[in-house]
C-alpha cells in the first residue's frame, strides 16, 4: 500500500478485525492505547515466516537458519534507523516494554548504594512503577516523584527542585497511557544529566504517534513494545547507549547470551546478544520491523496531524455531553481521552459501549496513582488511531448519550 494522500477508508481496507461485528454491531475499535490493530501487510509477514522459513537463528549453518537470522537482523536495523540510534547493536529484542524496563532495573541493582535516589514521574504506568520500587528495596535507594497539576502536566519546576547529586536515575513516559499527555522528555533528560543521572524514558504510548529521536532526545534508555505500532504483543525494544550497556550486568544466563562456557566460569557475548538469553520471538521481532515500514509508508507527520483532528473533534463533541468530565487536559496529547460521567461508575458505561459494538478501556488503566490523584475509581478511556473516523467519534458520543440516560 502506498499513501499519497491520507485516505482513512483506504487504509481500514488494510485491517481485516475493522470489518467485524461485536454484538451485531459494527466494531468500533477505540481501545488503541492498550493495543493497536494488525494490518494484513503484518499478518503477511508473520504468515510467510511460519510458512517458508521458521528456524532458530544465528546458530544453524542451514538455508532456513540463515534466513531467518538476516530478516531477524535486519528488523533490528530497521528499528535502529526508526528511532536513529547510533549503532544496531544498542536495540535489544525485548518481550515488551516491561521485560526491557526490568533489565535496567536489575542491571541497576549492582550500580545503586544506600541513601541514593532514583526520580519517577506521578503519571507512569505501573511497569515504571513497580520495578523502581523494587529496586530502591533492594539497594536501599530512595524513590522520589514529579508531581502533576490537575490538567495532567508534570510540574517541571518542583521537578527541578528534586535533582541533586544523589540523583542516579530518572524514569518518565514519553506520553501518558491514560491521560494523553506528551511530557517534556528533553527537557526532563537535559537536566538529569546536568548531575550525571541516568534517563530512562518509557516509549510505549508514544511509539504510535511520535518518531522519536533517541539521539536527539540523548535518551539513554527508551523503550518500546510493538502490540502499539501494529506489530504482535510478546515482543519489543530496549534501546540504549553502548557505554550503558556495557556497563549494565545480564539480566538472565542462558544460550545466546555467552562468549565461552566452562564449569570454572562463563564469559558474556558482545552487545546486542549480552541480553537475549534463549531462543527469541524470531516471528515478532521480524514483523515489528514491519509494522514500522507500514506506519512510516502512511507518514508520521501524516498520523500525527489527523489524528489531532480526530482528538479535537471528538473533545468538543463528548464535551457537549451534560456532566461528562475529561481527564488530562493538557496543552500538547496524543489523541487519549479519558473522562466520566457524574457519578456513574466507568464499568457501567464500558459495558454498554461494548454492546453498542464500541470497545473502550474502562478502570485505573494500569496507573492507579493518576486516579487517586483525581479521587475517582477509574475512567473510561478512549483512545484512538489513524484508521478511526469522526464517523466512529460520533457513534461513540450517542453510545455515550444511551449509556447516561440507562444508569441516571
Amino acid at each position: 500500500m502506498i499513501v499519497t494522500a491520507f485516505d482513512v477508508l483506504k487504509i481500514r481496507e488494510d485491517f481485516p478485525i475493522l470489518k467485524r461485528e461485536v454484538n451485531g454491531k459494527p466494531l468500533v475499535y477505540l481501545d488503541n492505547a492498550a493495543t493497536s490493530q494488525t494490518p494484513k501487510q503484518v499478518i503477511d509477514v508473520i504468515v510467510d515466516y511460519y510458512s517458508n522459513y521458521n528456524a532458530n537463528i544465528h546458530r544453524g549453518v542451514h538455508a532456513l537458519s540463515q534466513e531467518a537470522t538476516d530478516k531477524y537482523e535486519q528488523s533490528r536495523i530497521k528499528i535502529q534507523k526508526h528511532f536513529n540510534a547510533a549503532k544496531s547493536h544498542e536495540i535489544i529484542f525485548t518481550s515488551g516494554t516491561t521485560h526491557s524496563i526490568n533489565i535496567v532495573a536489575n542491571g541497576f541493582s549492582s550500580l545503586l548504594k544506600k541513601e541514593d535516589e532514583i526520580i519517577v514521574s506521578a503519571m507512569e504506568h505501573h511497569s515504571n512503577i513497580v520495578p523502581w520500587q523494587m529496586l530502591c528495596e533492594r539497594t536501599g535507594a530512595k524513590l522520589k516523584v514529579i508531581p502533576m497539576s490537575l490538567d495532567g502536566e508534570l510540574l517541571i519546576d518542583e521537578y527541578y527542585k528534586l535533582l541533586s547529586d544523589k540523583t542516579k536515575l530518572v524514569f518518565c513516559n514519553h506520553v501518558s497511557n491514560a491521560l494523553g499527555t506528551i511530557n517534556p522528555v528533553k527537557e526532563i533528560i537535559a537536566n538529569a544529566h546536568k548531575f550525571g543521572a541516568a534517563v530512562l524514558i518509557d516509549g510505549a504510548q508514544a511509539a504510535p504517534h511520535i518518531k522519536a529521536d533517541v539521539q536527539a532526545l540523548d535518551a539513554d534508555f527508551y523503550t518500546v513494545s510493538a502490540h502499539k505500532i501494529c506489530g504482535p504483543t510478546g515482543v519489543g525494544i530496549l534501546y540504549g547507549k553502548e557505554a550503558w550497556l556495557n556497563k549494565l550486568p545480564p539480566y538472565q544466563g542462558g544460550g545466546e547470551m555467552i562468549a565461552q562456557v566452562t564449569f570454572d566460569k562463563t564469559t558474556y557475548a558482545d552487545l546486542p546478544h549480552k541480553f537475549e538469553a534463549g531462543t527469541p520471538n524470531i516471528c515478532g521481532g521480524i514483523a515489528m520491523g514491519a509494522g514500522l515500514d507500514y506506519m512510516n509508508t502512511i507518514g508520521f507527520d501524516a498520523i500525527a496531524a489527523y489524528e489531532l483532528e480526530l482528538l479535537e473533534y471528538a473533545t468538543k463533541k463528548l464535551l457537549a455531553i451534560e456532566g461528562l468530565k475529561i481527564y488530562g487536559t493538557a496543552k500538547n496529547k496524543t489523541a487519549v481521552i479519558s473522562f466520566n460521567v457524574g457519578a456513574i461508575h466507568p464499568y457501567d458505561i464500558g459495558s454498554i459501549l461494548d454492546k453498542l459494538g464500541v470497545a473502550v478501556r474502562t478502570g485505573h488503566h494500569c496507573a492507579q496513582p493518576i486516579m487517586d490523584f483525581f479521587k475517582i475509581p477509574g475512567t473510561v478511556r478512549a483512545s484512538f488511531s489513524f484508521y478511526n473516523t469522526m464517523e466512529e467519534v460520533d457513534v461513540l458520543v450517542e453510545a455515550v448519550k444511551k449509556a447516561k440516560s440507562m444508569l441516571s
